[in-house]
């Protein structure tokens, strides 16, 4: 369902069919970003120039169509905080946002966490879940909220999960394996590994979602260094993507 489109300036994750909503995944390329954060990152909280990261969001907003001064952003901390907004803004110590405004852009940032974006007939929300996030239960936060939101149940939501750390890369202690289902860990070399996206995904299932109302990217931000931002490849020095999502207006 998902494509990457590296002819689209900057170059975007777009799904095969356009819905009720406008949505993305971006990537690192096509902004105006020095190194480190080379070059389309969209992180505020990371080191990088303020007038560099205002650039960057433009570039994306104006290629989905969106406009600059109608988006809402969250200041995340690894939980499963929810906001409802209506109106374009930050929002401190949430991980998820949700929106019936139609054209108000709702995203959030990561570089390894995944991103997860829903939709619905009248109601969007995007998430930030890493482990942290995931035991804290975000998706299933984010889920519950948009039903709420759009008066629909969760068959009436389709998810979809864009770039992340995946298994190939991402080791974990015992302690942190401990907390997860053994459907999203495996041992590689006698070392632990996390799927995130599974157990996002069995959260949601048991939420109610129906498998089929659910997408991947299915790409890893470790591996891929010329394409993505990672935090743990890149020990913390790095810049951040967008999962972003807006409601089309209505006629």
């Amino acid at each position: 369902m998902w494509s990457l489109d590296l002819w689209n300036s900057p170059p975007l994750w777009r799904p095969g069919e356009a819905g009720e909503a406008i949505l993305a995944f971006t990537t690192r390329l096509g902004g105006v970003s020095a190194t480190p954060y080379d070059s389309l990152n969209l992180g505020r909280s990371t080191g990088d120039l303020a007038a560099t990261v205002s650039e960057n969001r433009r570039r994306v907003l104006a290629a989905l169509g969106l406009d600059p001064g109608r988006l809402a952003t969250a200041g995340q901390v690894h939980g499963a905080g929810v906001a409802s907004v209506s109106a374009p803004g930050h929002t401190e110590g949430c991980d998820v946002l949700v929106t019936r405004t139609p054209a108000l852009a709702v995203a959030v940032t990561s570089a390894d966490c995944l991103p997860i974006l829903f939709v619905s007939r009248d109601a969007v929300a995007a998430a930030h879940a890493g482990w942290r996030g995931i035991l804290a239960g975000a998706p299933r936060a984010a889920l519950a909220a948009l039903c709420a939101a759009g008066g629909v149940p969760p068959e009436g939501v389709q998810a979809h999960f864009g770039p992340c750390i995946r298994p190939c890369c991402y080791e974990v202690g015992i302690e942190v394996a401990s907390q997860f289902p053994d459907a999203a860990l495996s041992l590689v070399g006698g070392a632990l590994r996390l799927d995130l996206a599974v157990a996002a995904r069995l959260q949601l299932l048991e939420a109610g979602l129906p498998a089929g109302a659910l997408s991947d990217t299915g790409v890893c931000t470790a591996c891929e260094v010329s394409r993505y931002y990672s935090h743990r490849r890149d020990a913390g020095r790095t810049g951040r993507h967008w999962g972003i999502v807006a409601l089309r207006a209505r006629a």
